[in-house]
């Protein structure tokens, strides 16, 4: 993240007649610099601003990359209009963790092609983990020839680079690394929510689950170093924000690649030293690395929010050893009842994927065991999703289309059952809600989230949105509440 007044003081600089530098940042304020020229030729030949609409699919990382290409685009001069039909430059962020993901982007693409041919000054940009697939990569060549540029996780930095290529020729470009070594940061940036934000700590991921696709389009782990990190987040609370997310693949293994080795645990004691931040959120948490200091830095934290996604995928050990994760359903439960015992009020939520080849009705079984057991306060129930290129693809055993969708419907409503009993626990108390926006159902209202991450509708305004208001808890309605401000 870079001050927009620091960052024009570095465009100022550059002569555009001059060879681009070739250290990073500074390549790329360069090319902000020039991009910045090239549309306001652009903007003259419209006779206005021109536009441009990012659509994300998929996690959290890319919901912070695409946050990364708006703040680039309208530092260069383009205008957020929301509307891909409408605008100049449509950008999709794709995502390629299941099939239907890929088949919704094809599906968007097809109507793109129509407006293209209504308005042939659009231009057409794709990134993203669906790009680094070489399979996708050759169907749009061939299919989609109107899509004018197309990158993928790797080098997202070179984004307003790549827009200069764009702008300066008619042909496809494609700029697909196949890993890097190099972080990038310091570019603009625009966030979807003023008061809170989301932070990379970390990218790739060392894992390879055998259903998982991540490993192989984002690279082996690569950590930020912690005074990158924190100089980040004292910059976004000088700006106003009182929540971060510390986002990676899998944060538990932050840190083991740095010159100066540094546990995940120890970087959240750094970060709740900021004086002004008052929320630290992470995700994701592989269960085989989450250790006890862990534990208790949250057990002891003031800061750190009760709420803890800890993938669980499946509650058989033999379905767990096929998806390469490396516990068992004991060594899992053992460790979510030790969280539980640490710290009574924490939320645990968890992925499970249902239908993963070979997996039968007992193996099921143990997975309702293991949700009964925990008692997670949410959970995101996944039919599985065959990946070409993972290992589980090539498996034998492929269950059922009408067996997978019988037991997913048996997790669903254990899941939901079991979910619907912790959240109303919390009825008639008195919590602490950080105010996200107004209902977008009754105007009366605002939304916010409790700690644990749980949903809160009450009473308020415009004025309390950024803010962390007291709330009783009134009624609970299944995964949210209503409450009245303190």
């Amino acid at each position: 993240m870079i001050k927009k007044e620091d960052l024009e003081i570095k465009m100022q600089s550059f002569d555009l007649t001059m060879t681009p530098p070739a250290e990073e940042p500074q390549r790329q304020y360069y090319y902000i610099a020039k991009a910045k020229k090239l549309v306001q030729e652009l903007e003259t030949r419209l006779g206005r601003k021109p536009t441009f609409c990012v659509t994300t699919f998929g996690c959290q990382m890319n919901a912070r990359d695409s946050e990364k290409l708006s703040g680039i685009l309208e530092e260069i001069g383009y205008v957020d209009n929301g509307s891909d039909e409408k605008s100049d430059f449509v950008i999709y962020n794709t995502c390629t963790v299941r099939d239907n993901a890929n088949q919704r982007v094809y599906g968007r693409l097809g109507a793109l092609s129509n407006y293209k041919k209504k308005n042939p000054q659009m231009r057409i940009a794709l990134c993203g983990c669906m790009m680094q697939e070489e399979t996708v990569i050759a169907k749009l060549k061939k299919s989609y020839r109107f899509v004018d540029l197309i990158f993928g996780t790797h080098n997202i930095f070179k984004f307003a680079e790549l827009v200069c290529d764009m702008l300066e020729s008619e042909d496809m470009i494609v700029d697909i690394w196949e890993s890097t070594d190099k972080i990038v940061e310091d570019l603009p940036i625009v966030r979807k929510y003023p008061f809170k934000s989301g932070i990379n700590i970390m990218f790739g991921c060392n894992n390879f689950c055998s259903y998982c696709i991540v490993p192989y389009v984002r690279g082996r782990e690569r950590s930020r170093s912690p005074e990158d990190i924190i100089r980040e987040i004292e910059m976004l609370v000088a700006d106003g924000v009182v929540e971060i997310m510390l986002l990676g693949q899998n944060v538990n293994s932050y840190g083991k690649n740095l010159d100066n080795p540094i546990s995940f645990a120890q970087l959240l004691q750094k970060i709740e030293q900021i004086e002004g931040l008052e929320r630290i959120r992470f995700m994701t948490s592989h269960p085989k690395d989450l250790s006890d200091e862990l534990i208790e830095v949250m057990r002891d934290s003031k800061k750190i929010c009760r709420h803890l996604h800890l993938p669980l995928q499946s509650g058989s050990t033999r379905i767990l050893e096929q998806m390469n994760r490396r516990y068992t359903k004991e060594q899992y439960l053992e460790l979510a009842l030790k969280i539980r015992r640490e710290i009574p009020d924490i939320s645990l939520t968890t992925d499970i994927i249902v239908g993963f080849p070979g997996e039968t009705d007992a193996d099921v079984d143990d997975t309702i065991d293991v949700i009964r057991k925990v008692g997670y306060d949410n959970a995101f129930t996944f039919i599985y999703s065959k990946r070409t290129g993972t290992p589980a693809a090539a498996m034998e055993n492929q269950v059922p289309e009408d067996v997978v969708k019988r037991n997913f419907n048996r997790v669903l409503e254990t899941v939901q059952e079991v979910s619907k009993n912790r959240t109303v626990v919390y009825t008639g108390q008195e919590v602490e809600v950080l105010v996200e926006e107004i209902n977008e159902h009754d105007d009366s209202l605002v939304t916010g989230r409790m700690s644990n991450n749980t949903m809160v509708h009450f009473k308020g305004d415009a004025s309390l949105v950024g803010t962390l208001q007291r709330v009783y808890l009134e009624e609970c309605h299944g995964f949210y509440y209503t409450g009245r401000s303190i």
